[in-house]
């Protein structure tokens, strides 16, 4: 199914069937190419809207998971870290990553959390800039930045000397200039799942001499992420939404090639060393983007992100975007369509070059406020129903449409039991 068809799709005015039939959702579920790859996840009837937070389970996952304990653990013990290839584990799953990010191989890196990784690309980012030029002691912060990525960049300011200033991401061009070391923007906002130009925002921060660090935990997985193409100098993500890695499964560093010999990383750890098992007391950076890497790999939670990469394989990321933005459009027309006057307003973008994977809803209630649902409340009268999303103080409700494995029936029934979960708020 291409973007076209789902555009050019007659859905307006067309009356949903019966409980078992939903006419267009049902229609436009037969002509997706994507469909095939619900089945390779373990699912139930739960319409789940969540994959932006914690991704479903990939059906492989369990088998392998298994094999690992009993066999590479359980039998060969030590000898998988060189016999199972578990000591290349950091590079070799970053090379799995590095396709869905628009990266080359050898410029992602698996390991250790979010937080990390973005604490270490700061810091990075800043001692380059600042070995350029001493004035450059400005770290740029996205203003609607998931709460971590501020909190860390902060200390890494404290830590270099560096200032921070926060900024709207779409004014991160405007606001660079001579004391820009880096920028830290979101490329996809957590909150009202709005879409940032990564492109010109990384274009404009590079004529003012900074560098910038983007966070792509909400679009990795969801919708194409040029870093090559863009010229990205730092990236970071998790793995455990769009890339279905697990609750708490490691997250990855992207390294512009041409920035690997400069990068210092800020936690210098013995499984970055070029000679590891040198056990110096000093020292020496490995070349490439193993430079990302501190201690020990978390094996277990590392091949199990492994093998759920696999779902991946033969999946053109521009076909899950253009379901993606089909699946928002139709979810966004039948919210309107059941959801009663203007108790809950769109906060994610209409214009689908600022959206992304997510819609997110504001409990409004009209001009006056005055009848505006609880969104907590309605979240729970939807997950009662079977309809799981989340939501985020103060009155936000967000659904997540993971394209691997949501359907527009999903899409439908969430819908319409909103519609009835706010009536009743």
């Amino acid at each position: 199914m291409s973007e076209a068809e789902v555009s050019g799709a007659e859905l307006s005015g067309v009356e949903v069937l019966g409980a078992e039939g939903y006419g267009p959702a049902a229609e436009l579920d037969a002509r997706d190419e994507l469909a095939a790859h619900r089945k390779d996840f373990v699912l139930d009837d739960t319409v789940y809207l969540d994959g932006n937070s914690l991704g479903a389970l990939p059906c492989a996952v369990p088998a392998r998971l298994a094999e690992v304990v009993a066999r590479e653990w359980g039998e060969m013990r030590i000898r998988s870290w060189s016999e199972s290839g578990w000591w290349q584990a950091p590079e070799r799953i970053g090379d799995r990553i590095a396709p869905l990010v628009g990266a080359a191989e050898g410029q992602v890196v698996v390991g250790d959390s979010t937080s990390v990784n973005v604490f270490k690309a700061v810091v990075g980012a800043i001692r380059i800039a600042q070995a350029d030029d001493p004035a450059r002691c400005e770290v740029l912060v996205d203003a609607a930045t998931f709460p971590t990525d501020g909190y860390l960049a902060s200390s890494a300011a404290r830590l270099t000397g560096a200032t921070v200033r926060a900024v709207r991401a779409a004014e991160m061009g405007d606001a660079a200039g001579p004391a820009t070391a880096v920028a830290l923007v979101n490329h996809v906002d957590y909150r009202t799942g709005e879409l940032h130009d990564l492109p010109a925002a990384t274009a404009a921060v590079h004529r003012a001499g900074g560098l910038i660090v983007w966070d792509v935990c909400h679009s990795a997985g969801a919708l194409p992420v040029e870093l090559d193409a863009s010229g990205a100098d730092f990236a970071v993500g998790c793995t455990y939404k769009y890339l279905n890695g697990g609750p708490g499964s490691p997250a990855f560093l992207y390294v512009r090639r041409e920035l690997q010999p400069r990068f210092d990383s800020p936690l210098p750890g013995w499984t970055s060393h070029a000679d590891p098992f040198a056990m110096t007391p000093g020292y020496a950076p490995a070349e490439g983007a193993t430079r990302g890497r501190v201690g020990t790999p978390d094996i277990l939670s590392m091949l199990a992100l492994e093998e759920a990469l696999k779902v991946w394989d033969g999946v053109d990321i521009a076909a899950v975007r253009a379901k993606s933005l089909a699946l928002t459009d139709f979810f966004l027309r039948r919210v309107r369509a059941y959801v009663p006057g203007d108790r809950l307003r769109p906060l994610t973008p209409q214009a689908h070059e600022r959206r992304g994977s997510q819609v997110s809803l504001l409990c409004d209630g009209g001009p006056d406020g005055e009848h505006a649902p609880d969104a907590e409340t309605v979240m729970a009268a939807l997950i009662a129903r079977g309809i799981v999303g989340d939501f985020r103080r103060p009155g936000v409700l967000r659904f997540g449409f993971t394209p691997l494995y949501t359907s527009f029936t999903d899409a439908e029934r969430a819908a319409r039991a909103l519609g009835e979960a706010v009536s009743e708020a």
